[in-house]
This record gives structure tokens, sequence and C-alpha cells, in this order.
């Protein structure tokens, strides 16, 4: 039987999603527990695949992978337990023997989340209109031999719980296409670019590619298809490491934060220390 799993990923410990030999990424980790609890010995055989590639650093909640297996109650019922901690699953489906999760996706939506605030939401959601429709993206992607023609199907920017957040959906991406996007949209924000100049690029007026913003801003959200998904939530251990992650990084946030100030305390206290002994 061909099932298809709809799973997410903290990106920052993976090179990537696609396997690379001697490094972790989340298709080695995710064969590696298949191959553990049974369901296949060889992934080429059983066809194993992604919906698409994501780069070091990125993260997911609906990336999508199908295999073939002769324990298909075993995938359902064990593969989400033996994932490591930074991987979950949130669905699964049974899908035709020949689907081809790459192949067959009818879109793909992605989230940049701004670390710092542009600037102008209203000028970069304006912009962003700019991408949709179908458009020639060489000057918004890393060079490939690819068909740089995208249709872009939504694209919005908008203000979310403090952030600045930009949403794209589209057929395809280009590698490194949204980031691109990103870095655009923020110098729009800045008041940098404006609307005009990114027309301008997707029309080929330029000779310099758009550089890729960060990568640790950018989710993959979903990979939609033709079916729904069983809903299957992520482990308990997996809970669990997201639950603990919010709360170490809201740590950490505040420990810099002590540390700044109680740095610039010091040398405050020193420059007025000083100051008191070169009084005559």
């Amino acid at each position: 039987m061909r099932l298809a799993f709809r799973i997410g990923y903290w990106g920052d410990d993976f090179y990537g999603s696609q396997v690379q030999p001697s490094v972790r990424t989340v298709e080695g980790d995710v064969i590696a527990a298949c191959k553990e609890i049974g369901l296949f010995t060889n992934p080429k055989e059983a066809r194993f695949a992604f919906a698409g590639r994501t780069d070091r650093g990125v993260h997911a909640a609906g990336q999508v992978c199908a295999f073939t297996t002769d324990e298909p109650e075993r995938a359902v019922t064990a593969l989400r337990y033996e994932l490591p901690a930074d991987i979950w699953t949130t669905g699964w489906a049974e899908v035709p023997e020949r689907f081809n999760p790459r192949k067959e996706a009818l879109a793909r939506t992605y989230r940049y989340y701004f670390v710092d605030h542009p600037g102008d939401t209203a000028a970069m959601d304006d912009a962003a209109q700019a991408f949709v429709g179908e458009h020639d993206f060489s000057l918004f992607s890393r060079q490939s031999e690819r068909d740089p023609l995208r249709h872009v199907m939504a694209a919005h920017v908008a203000d979310e719980d403090g952030f600045c957040v930009f949403t794209v959906t589209a057929e395809s991406f280009l590698w490194n296409m949204v980031r691109c996007m990103a870095f655009a949209l923020a110098a729009v924000g800045r008041g940098e670019r404006d609307t005009a100049g990114i027309r301008a690029l997707l029309e080929g007026n330029g000779t310099a590619r758009v550089p890729a913003a960060p990568p640790g801003g950018l989710i993959l959200t979903k990979v939609a298809y033709p079916f729904p998904f069983t809903p299957l939530p992520p482990s308990p251990k997996a809970e669990r490491a997201l639950v603990g992650r919010e709360h170490d990084f809201r740590l950490k946030k505040r420990v810099n934060a002590a540390l700044r100030g109680l740095s610039l305390d010091l040398l405050r206290e020193e420059q007025a220390d000083n100051e008191l002994r070169d009084l005559p």
C-alpha cells in the first residue's frame, strides 16, 4: 500500500530536507525511522519521495512524504513515535500506487516572518501583488537550469502578533525564490524599492539577482492535494519538544536582555568612576 504523511519539522539542526552524505537531513531521519520499524528496507524500492526540498534552516508545518509499504497499519500507528523530536506528523492518507507527492501537488504555500519589521506593511503588500500571475523569476531565485516561469496564485504581507509576515502560494517555486521575494519586499518596506521596481525585475530589467533573506524565518506551511489527510497528531515526545523550545527561547530572550542591560550598567559605572577619578 502507498501512503502519504504530512509532517512538520524544526529546520535548525538539519542540512536541508534532501538526503546528503555525512550530514543530518529531514529525509535521512524519516527514512531511518521507517527502516527502524520495518516499513521498508530500500527507499528506492519503496519509491520514497518528498513533496519538495527545503534549504538548511528552513522549517515546515505541511511537508509531505510518500512511500509504499507492506505494513500500512504499523506505519500509521508507529511512525510518529519513531521520528526524532524535531520531526512530527500531522496527517496521513492512502494514495494511489503511482502517487508522486512532488508532481501531483496542486499548490505550495510558504510564510516568511521578518525578524525586524521592515516598516511600511501596506507598501509591501501592494508590491507583493506584482508577483501574482505567471512571471519569469530568474532575478528572484538562485541560478539553475529549471524553467524560470512560475505561476503565483496569491501573495500578501500583513502584521501578525508583532511580526510582519509574507504569505505566498504558487504551483511551484524555484530555489531560494521565496527568500528572494521576501528580501525585495523588505526593501520596499524600508523605502529602498517600490512596486514599479519589483515589476521591472520580473520583466527582466536588471542584471543582478535579488539576494535571499535569511532562512530562519521561512516555513513551508502547506502542500495542497485533491484529497484530504486524516489527522495524525504529533507524538508526545514531539509536542514536549515544541513546548520546551518555546520556553527555552523565552528564557534565552530574557537572559540575553539581562546580559545586555547588566553589561551596559557595568560600563556606565566604570565610566562614572573614571570621570570621578579624573576630577581635580
